[in-house]
């Protein structure tokens, strides 16, 4: 397939590049849904002894796997390079160093393989692993997108239109799980940990408060981690599956109230989750129930699309390339990109 040749929409195949923070992945996706492979390679082993991402130990794992892994890639689709139509990469927001393995990784191979590249927002990203797994899904939505650096609620009026309604005007979600996991010496990273631990606790136990709760649509969790800090100090006899459950259900109730808050105000057809924070157990299970209570249509997606990936970055490729055309070989990294109007 050369760079001035494509198959028809929906046939068309892009391979992904996602290098923004600690995961390696490259996946290939035909007609921006079908997805031929998703590999993900963690780098959470090498940041927990450090309690969190170190960004040039990330940088520098990326630059030793990402051969490897885009090599598989192409093997488990059974294809080569010159088989696809382009090569997609996030290029923002995110790390600078890590991002720009990925960015300059897919244009070389763009000119190497004589196929388009397309840059992608990381969060336009998020928004598109929805269609992956639901493409009938019909906008306008309210997607809650939560995670370890971003916490935001975003009004998708249709696709490549989008207003965030809602952000964290501190912590996001996901940073504070790790925070309250650190104090209470529980490892990294923190959300997954807090989630196991709070199945053997009382939610009702202790009454965390929930910050901005019953003011629009922004979050706050500063506070609410601070709680945690405080009350452990007073009572240092506290269980820790205690503690876990009732910082969890607070996050889980802030975030749950304000999505539907923002759906019912936008009189929207349904709502989403995405990011990392989405793997959560029990917010997978409020958000559902009181979307179905409200009578949205929901999706909560897969495990595997929650976390960082490539398969939702060339969902949002495959968009971008028919709607905006390919990116310039000029463009570079975006560390601070953030999303718009345009994406």
């Amino acid at each position: 397939m050369s760079a001035t040749e494509m198959r028809p929409l929906g046939e068309r195949v892009v391979m992904a590049i996602e290098t923004s923070c600690d995961e390696t992945s490259v996946s290939i996706v035909r007609g921006g849904t079908e997805v031929l492979t998703n590999i993900v390679s963690s780098q959470i082993e090498l940041h927990a002894g450090f309690g969190g991402v170190v960004p040039e130990v990330a940088s520098r794992a990326h630059l030793e796997m990402l051969e490897p892994v885009i090599n598989q890639a192409l093997a488990e689709a059974g294809m080569a390079g010159t088989d696809l139509d382009a090569v997609a990469a996030t290029h923002g927001p995110g790390l600078i160093g890590a991002l720009l393995i990925g960015v300059s990784a897919a244009k070389a191979l763009s000119l190497a393989w004589g196929i388009r590249y397309v840059g992608v927002n990381h969060m336009e990203g998020h928004l598109f692993a929805t269609f992956l797994e639901r493409p009938d899904l019909e906008p306008p939505l309210a997607v809650l997108l939560v995670s370890g650096g971003h916490t935001m609620i975003v009004h998708l009026e249709e696709r490549g239109k989008y207003r965030i309604c809602g952000s964290t005007i501190d912590d996001a979600a996901g940073e504070a799980f790790d925070k309250v996991a650190r104090y209470l010496g529980l490892g990294y990273p923190g959300g997954p940990v807090v989630d196991k631990l709070a199945l053997e606790g009382d939610r009702d136990a202790i009454g965390f408060p929930r910050g901005l709760i019953n003011d629009g649509l922004d979050f706050s969790f500063s506070g609410m981690k601070t709680s945690v800090i405080n009350y452990v100090r007073k009572n240092r006899d506290a269980d820790n599956a205690d503690l876990c459950a009732g910082f969890q259900e607070a996050v889980v109730d802030v975030l749950v109230t304000k999505t539907m808050r923002a759906a019912e105000t936008f009189a929207v057809n349904g709502v989403c989750l995405g990011g990392g924070v989405a793997a959560n157990s029990r917010l997978r299970e409020v958000f559902a129930a009181e979307a179905e209570q409200r009578g949205f249509d929901c999706l909560v997606p897969s495990r595997e699309y929650c976390t960082d990936n490539a398969a939702m970055i060339a969902a949002a490729a495959h968009w971008r390339l028919e709607h905006d055309g390919p990116t310039s070989l000029d463009d570079g990294a975006h560390p601070n990109l953030r999303l718009g109007a345009g994406g």
